[in-house]
Formats: C-alpha cells, structure tokens, sequence
C-alpha cells in the first residue's frame, strides 16, 4: 500500500488521532473513504476508454495488414504461347529443356 508499512501506518494513525481528535477523525476517515471511492470511479471510467481506443486501434492495424497482404500477392502469371505456337494455333511446347539438343559450336 504505496510502500508504507505497518509501523508507518501506525505512526500516521497517531498523529492523525492526536492533530483530529477523537471526535473528529471518524469524519474526516468518512470523508476520505468517499474521496477516494470517486476518485476510483473517476480512473476506471477512463481506463475503459482507452481499453477500448486501444482494442479499436488494434483492429484498425489488423484489417490494414491484411489489405496489404492482399495487395502484395502476386497475380498468378497466365501460361503463354511461344509466338511460333501462338501463329499457329497449335499447343505450346512441353518439351523439357533437358531433350532440347545441345547447340553446335565449331572448335
């Protein structure tokens, strides 16, 4: 309880007795009481606020991530022709490289 402890309570309570009264420190610890149970309202209501700016924030973040994972897919190429095929209408080749004969070249 902000790093006081029990001796310092107790010291505190002493002196507040002594400086009160008897009398009068019921009231003036009522009074208190009620101080700071507004104040707790008070700190709530604006914790909830910024629970929820920040909930909203964070789905705000959320759905621009996934727009620019959706704008940075790549579209999937479409299969061309070769312009010979393409000419002719025919299929296009699917012949592995590898059958393709080797160039000649002249030593």
């Amino acid at each position: 309880m902000f790093g006081i402890g029990m001796p310092e309570l107790l010291v505190i309570m002493v002196v507040a007795l002594i400086v009160l009264g008897p009398k009068r420190l019921p009231e003036v610890a009522r009074s208190l009481g009620k101080g700071l149970a507004e104040f707790r309202k008070a700190t709530s209501g604006i914790t909830d606020e910024l629970r929820n700016a920040q909930v909203m924030l964070e789905e705000e973040v959320r759905q621009a991530e996934r727009k620019n994972k959706e704008s940075a897919r790549p579209a999937a190429p479409a299969p061309t022709l070769s312009t010979a095929a393409a000419a002719s209408g025919a299929a296009p080749d699917t012949k592995p490289a590898a059958d393709a004969p080797a160039p000649q070249t002249k030593v």
